[in-house]
């Protein structure tokens, strides 16, 4: 009886054997085909922002699927994130702004543009803190991150003023963490995009520049050259403006409000906030204009 026991026992341990290496063969497989696929799709990174709402409903609502072109959007709490992914080609694409697209060409990341986006920054003030106008900056924090649209625009808006203090600029690259540590009242003032611009107005805090206002457009969408040289990918590259710009034209005829869901979903914004946006429209994609791309020459960066 006790040899039988032991019989049984050890063929227990050889099913058990069996049944996990299958199950992490499974799990090798698996992971093999989806890193396959994800290694065939146009990869294009993207942030909670309302510039690169044309992606998620285009990537939402199956416009791509229809054309035929596998598109993988790679979410990024923050810009500098999307750089390091262009740096290291692990993407074909990003939505960004020209102050850090022409600092990795000088990197010597080869970059083509696709287009200009919407986007625009707006600097807002602590309410709570009375931060009314620019001028009221002198000894106080104002969050943006480095090397890119918000610290040269914070840093014009600044210069343009000469606070009787020096204005201490601080880093917080997470584009969310900026707006909470802004109604947190951890923050004298924020450079935001939207929708988290209309999230801090609607909660009352003033805007004290708004980089329309100085006509400059410095939002963009670029390709790396080197990553979509070859005819596989430039067709996907031509499907993708495609699904982009039929993305727009849904957006200008149906509005923000119809996409409520999109938007809540990809910018976490809650409802407030949505209802709040501005009309806002969504042109198709022509080349950045050459004074915005000239703004980004001899740009001395601060370090304080």
């Amino acid at each position: 009886m006790r040899h039988l026991h032991t019989y049984l026992f050890c063929l227990l341990l050889i099913a058990c054997g069996s049944s996990t290496h299958e199950e992490s063969e499974k799990r090798r497989q698996a992971k093999a085909e989806d890193m396959k696929r994800d290694s065939l799709a146009f990869k294009i990174a993207v942030t909670p922002t309302l510039d690169c709402l044309p992606f998620f409903l285009a990537k939402e609502q199956g416009i791509f699927d229809t054309l035929g072109v596998d598109v993988s959007l790679k979410c990024k709490d923050a810009q500098m994130d999307c750089d390091e992914a262009m740096r290291s080609g692990q993407i074909e694409c990003m939505v960004s702004d020209l102050m850090r697209t022409e600092r990795l060409r000088k990197e010597g990341v080869q970059l083509q543009y696709l287009g200009a986006t919407n986007a625009y920054w707006q600097m807002i003030g602590n309410r709570k803190a009375r931060i009314m106008d620019i001028k009221s900056l002198g000894d106080k924090m104002v969050a943006m991150s480095r090397y890119s649209a918000t610290d040269y625009l914070a840093t014009l808006g600044i210069d343009s003023v000469k606070p009787s203090n020096p204005v201490f600029r601080i880093q917080v690259n997470d584009v969310r963490v900026r707006l909470m540590m802004l109604l947190n009242n951890e923050m004298d003032a924020v450079m935001l995009p939207e929708p988290q611009a209309s999230w801090a107005r609607h909660n009352n805090h003033p805007v004290l520049m708004d980089s329309r206002d100085k006509d400059i457009r410095l939002g963009v969408i670029a390709a790396n050259s080197r990553r979509t040289a070859d005819t596989r990918r430039q067709q996907q590259l031509s499907l993708l403006i495609k699904g982009y710009e039929m993305a727009c034209d849904s957006l200008n005829e149906k509005g923000l409000e119809h996409y409520a869901f999109i938007i809540k979903k990809y910018c976490r914004a809650n409802d407030a906030t949505v209802k709040a946006l501005p009309r806002i429209t969504f042109p198709h994609l022509a080349h950045p204009r050459q004074k915005d791309i000239d703004r980004t020459k001899g740009v001395i960066w601060r370090t304080s």
